[in-house]
């Protein structure tokens, strides 16, 4: 199984996206030196040209990564609360 995944930043809000096939493994090598990413969305892939391709159309595409965002907003905005 392969992932795409979206993590923030917990100060400054940012988001990163990627995929790989060990969510676990790729947090825990993101958070290495300080525990400052959290996992905020997944979706899961069987085919890994499926999560390449998903993974280059939210790191390229605005409005991919807007659709998302609008899908997500609470798990977003629960990080300010």
């Amino acid at each position: 199984m392969l992932y795409v995944y979206c993590i923030q930043h917990k100060r400054s809000k940012e988001l990163y996206y990627g995929y790989t096939e060990n969510i676990v493994r790729r947090l825990k090598e993101h958070n290495k030196r300080s525990n400052i990413w959290i996992l905020i969305y997944y979706e899961a892939y069987r085919s890994e040209d499926d999560a390449r391709r998903r993974e280059r159309k939210l790191k390229d595409y605005g409005q991919s990564r807007t659709h998302l965002k609008n899908r997500i907003k609470d798990s977003l905005l629960s990080l300010s609360e």
